[in-house]
């Protein structure tokens, strides 16, 4: 039988606050266990809860980021249940007043714009960790509550996606969004970015939803589609078989690329949700709310599409470009100085990423600025170096922060345009190379191809090469 697949996907964002969502540790990241904890987000008795501003505008501004509606009316609800890394055995969430619903995200798959609704987006804080150890035969776990009660942002779409085409993409592109806006680091690698997904089957065609299950234990986006291919695999299996999926939560093991059945699925009833009694309702005004959409940047797909409609790039290379506002950041100030967008996106997307790649740099903190790359662009295009050569001073310019006429002067990298130097290089080089005259001679184009890399080779790389190839066509072609 053919099926199709639905799927949904929750993600939590945990916010770029300095300090927690209801108290004023920090939210440091890799400290000492225990550790940034006090008795707010420990849970004591007797104690209050003091909403973080800056949490609760970071969210307001996720929520008109995804397009999502936001009442003049929120509050926040008692979520409870009981697990060891939840300190208060509840959880201060939202779930009758959702800060913004019914929202949506356009996202792109093979050229194509395709519309993923958002159901609701809200805010809540997060629980702290458990820490297994690896050694054998251990009995026990530990607590870190560092993490418990750092902002958290719930962002729940429809089930609107079909493939992980579509789920890639809906996951990199709010990734982009969070981090366009500074709400988010989005490192995953930290937990600041974590994706569930939910996944059911029907009969193609069929406008009735089956059965879904939803997936834990997802540590980055390959193994979201990982895990939603196994499990669409796994549904399919069932219902082939005539039996029924159960409704149910399953755990991701990535060492084995399979899911298992954690427990069966909650409904919202299970979790006695009730308004939070020590925190006030927020009421939002239209004054507040517009200073919040002030703060909102053009959002990288507005971006990519501006990109190739300004500076006519082609959709790749403005993808490439949009995909860290800091690139896109960078290109358009070098834009300002020199118009030549196509030179600095080569530059960018090739030889900028790969020094970044290649020297471990951090891309927020490079030494070279865009007005040095513009003026790199200038110099080559005047000819005082070669294209060569300009790959040289990049380098350097890349690792010192240098200007590129410094560079340039202070290895002496200055193009030779002298044409009694550059012939006197080419009479060596035509004497020791009889073969290749020969070559030429006799219609082989790529021996002259050989005879101006020899020249180059000679010259290391500073002769002009323009200059160069149309002496050697004189010479031997006399």
């Amino acid at each position: 039988m053919e099926y199709e697949v639905v799927i949904g996907l929750e993600t939590h964002a945990e916010l770029a606050t300095v300090t927690k969502l209801f108290c004023g540790c920090s939210t440091k990241f890799g400290v000492e266990p225990n550790t940034q904890v006090c008795p707010v987000c420990l849970g004591m008795p007797g104690v209050l809860p003091v909403m973080n501003k800056k949490a609760f505008e970071y969210a307001m501004k996720a929520a008109i980021a995804l397009n999502c509606k936001i009442d003049e009316f929120t509050n926040f609800d008692r979520k409870s249940y009981y697990y060891p890394d939840l300190p208060k055995n509840y959880q201060i969430s939202q779930n009758y007043y959702n800060l913004g619903v019914d929202g949506y995200m356009d996202i792109g798959v093979n050229g194509t714009i395709s519309r993923i609704r958002i159901h609701n987006v809200h805010l809540e804080e997060e629980a702290g960790k458990l820490i297994h150890p690896e050694e054998i035969g251990a009995d026990y776990s530990l607590v870190d509550f560092n993490r418990a009660g750092v902002p958290l942002l719930e962002i729940v779409s429809y089930p609107d996606m079909r493939n992980v085409d579509e789920v890639e993409s809906y996951m990199q592109t709010l990734r982009k969004i969070l981090l366009y806006t500074g709400i988010s680091d989005c490192k995953m690698q930290e937990g600041s970015l974590r994706f569930e997904a939910s996944i059911s089957l029907r009969k193609k065609g069929s406008d009735k939803l089956g059965d879904r299950v939803e997936i834990k234990n997802l540590n980055s986006m390959k193994s979201v589609l990982k895990a939603i291919e196994y499990e669409a695999k796994r549904q399919s299996e069932v219902l082939d078989r005539g039996e029924k999926v159960d409704r149910e939560t399953r755990l991701w093991d990535e060492l084995n690329e399979r899911s298992a059945r954690m427990r069966s699925k909650e409904e919202a009833q299970d979790y006695r949700y009730f308004p939070e009694p020590d925190l006030l309702p927020v009421l939002i005004d239209e004054k507040w709310l517009r200073a919040i959409k002030d703060t909102i940047p053009e959002l990288p797909l507005a971006r990519r599409q501006r990109f190739m409609e300004t500076f006519a790039l082609s959709e790749y290379d403005a993808s490439l470009l949009t995909d860290e506002k800091i690139l896109a950041d960078f290109f358009e100030e070098c834009v300002k100085v020199v118009n030549r967008p196509k030179a600095f996106c080569n530059w960018i997307t090739n030889d900028l990423l790969r020094e970044v790649k290649d020297r471990k740099l951090d891309i927020y903190n490079l030494k070279i600025k865009p007005k040095q790359l513009a003026a790199l662009v200038e110099i080559i295009e005047k000819g005082t170096i070669s294209s060569t050569i300009a790959k040289e001073v990049f380098s350097e310019m890349i690792l010192t922060g240098k200007d590129p006429k410094t560079v340039v002067d202070e290895k002496k990298l200055a193009q030779i345009s002298d044409e009694g130097l550059i012939e006197a290089v080419i009479t060596r080089v035509i004497s020791s190379n009889p073969d290749a005259i020969e070559d030429y001679k006799k219609g082989k184009k790529n021996a002259l191809t050989f005879l101006v890399g020899q020249v180059m080779k000679e010259t290391k790389g500073k002769a002009n090469p323009k200059i160069v190839n149309e002496m050697l066509v004189k010479k031997v072609g006399a």
